[in-house]
């Protein structure tokens, strides 16, 4: 080769690497590849056709000489080339057969081709083909030279490879983070902020974008000290180089944090180190959760716990102490007193019967997420009746039965549904002044009955209507603190009613009293 074309090599192979290095997109590198190719060589079309890991064939993905009606037929001209790559190799015959092929189906002019395989570390990544215009040897030098400017190209789609898949490792990374329903943040050692998601902006306040390079310090802020907050435990020698265990280096955090707008959420915060090849901390990831729930549930779990004790412990005491005192050898009880204490014991069983039958209920509808019935025909005012009879004795309240004559028998569990209307009077009951009037009573259709409890109490407060039905909620209101209970009744009775495949709801204001309805199917 003559010094001057050397040198001229040499200009190109140097203008491709810095092309290369500058991290110019892969088009613009395979087109100064091509320009370089041709003007070596002589030639007056050529094409790079890459391999597409998709599907295995090989596309033109840069050219020159040639128009962009001419890169369909070529594409097709390709499979057909590199089709017997697969199954064994391609002979020199029918490489020349179909490279004159392709070079007819652009310009019949093109009387010599040579090609060049695209390869990195063993890898085909493409094909570098140029065509000449007239008929020469194809000498060491063209091949050398073609291959420099080819290996190149393959340097280049290789590190565009490399960087498309990292690029979608970090997008699908990224949409991973930001569709997480916990807030995730990353910090550096030095506990600034490198990234946070979507979640966390929701919890925080804090736009992920603003928090990028805070200190820890100015966005978690804490309503009240949480224990040993991240900056205590590094100081204390968290996430130590020797601690590489994976989960032994966790550390959670739980408090109230006053959000950007000084509103205060309950979250749970895990931390977890990152650590670099040498041992060093490289960044800190964490979870936050949203714990407010879970505290209310906490909450809610302890008043019934505390409610439950109540409930027991009141009849249980009253019962024993009335069995006591009737037990006593050293008194003549009247039998107009016997009875009477027999009766209000007898009304005690009763109350821990209907207590315990409520927990027993709860926690099949726990363990099950359902409830077994046992239907049969049902009347529900007489139904109602009973529980009125029973209730009337144990109340100063006027409880009043209105269903008319020819209220109609379902199919229903007796049992069950005697228990949705015991829960309904007991809390007509609860809430409401004494002397006020209770009445139970029903409607009907074609499809339907339906049974009604109106009180004359406190009624509900709008925001709570929707809680009522919850496990273990119980109103919080002053008007009613006075009233004992669990919190399960409407729970229980909501879930017998629906297993029923009817409905329950309420009308109520406050000050006004309250109206409890449910539905069931006639059929």
């Amino acid at each position: 080769m003559r010094p001057d074309l050397r040198t001229q090599q040499r200009d190109f192979m140097l203008e491709i690497t810095r092309a290369i290095t500058a991290q110019l997109d892969l088009g613009e590198v395979l087109r100064r590849v091509l320009h370089a190719s041709l003007v070596m060589l002589a030639g007056r079309v050529g094409i790079v056709a890459l391999n597409d890991k998709r599907d295995g064939k090989y596309n033109v993905r840069a050219y020159s000489g040639l128009s962009q009606e001419d890169v369909p037929q070529l594409n097709i001209k390709l499979q057909e080339l590199m089709a017997p790559a697969d199954e064994g190799g391609i002979s020199r015959e029918f490489l020349n057969q179909k490279l004159r092929e392709m070079a007819d189906a652009v310009d019949p002019r093109l009387v010599q081709s040579i090609a060049m395989p695209l390869v990195f570390a063993r890898n085909p990544l493409g094909l570098l083909i140029v065509f000449r215009s007239y008929q020469t040897a194809i000498t060491s030098e063209d091949l050398n030279t073609l291959q420099s400017f080819a290996d190149q190209a393959a340097i280049a789609v290789n590190n565009a490879q490399l960087y498309g898949e990292l690029n979608k490792e970090h997008q699908r990374l990224e949409a991973i983070v930001n569709s997480s329903g916990d807030g995730v943040f990353i910090l550096n050692p030095n506990l600034r902020f490198q990234q946070a998601n979507l979640a966390f902006e929701r919890m925080t306040g804090w736009s992920k974008y603003d928090v990028v390079d805070m200190p820890v310090a100015d966005v978690i802020v804490w309503d009240h000290a949480p224990g040993q907050d991240i900056e205590a435990a590094l100081e204390a020698g968290w996430a130590g180089a020797n601690e590489t265990e994976p989960g032994a280096t966790t550390h959670y955090v739980e408090g109230d944090l006053v959000r950007r707008d000084g509103m205060t959420l309950s979250i749970g915060i895990t931390y977890a180190p990152l650590f670099a090849e040498d041992d060093q901390l490289e960044s800190i990831i964490a979870n936050v959760r949203d714990i407010t729930n879970f505290r209310k549930a906490q909450e809610m779990q302890s008043v019934f716990i505390s409610s439950v004790h109540h409930e027991l412990r009141t009849p249980i005491a009253i019962i024993k102490g009335y069995a006591s005192t009737l037990g006593r050898d050293d008194v003549e009880w009247e039998s107009d007193v016997v009875r009477e204490k027999m009766t209000i014991i007898e009304d005690e069983a009763d109350r821990l019967t209907a207590l315990v039958e409520d927990l027993l209920t709860a926690s099949k509808i726990q363990a099950a997420r359902e409830l077994r019935l046992n239907p049969a025909d049902t009347d529900l005012s007489a139904v109602a009746a009973r529980s009125v009879a029973r209730l009337r004795s144990q109340s100063v309240h006027r409880i009043e039965l209105s269903f008319p004559e020819n209220f109609p028998v379902i199919q229903g569990d007796a049992a069950r549904l005697r228990q949705v209307i015991d829960n309904l009077l007991t809390n007509a009951i609860k809430y409401s002044p004494d002397e006020k009037t209770i009445t139970v009573g029903g409607r009907f259709s074609e499809k339907h009955v339906t049974v009604f409890v109106r009180d004359e109490g406190a009624g509900i407060a709008k925001d709570q209507i929707d809680k009522i039905f919850e496990r273990f909620y119980r109103i919080d209101d002053k008007l009613t603190q006075r009233a004992q209970g669990t919190g399960l009744g409407l729970f229980l009775a909501k879930a017998i009613v629906e297993e029923h495949g009817g409905e329950i709801s309420v009308k109520s204001q406050p000050g006004a009293g309250s109206t409890f309805f449910f539905t069931i199917p006639r059929d």
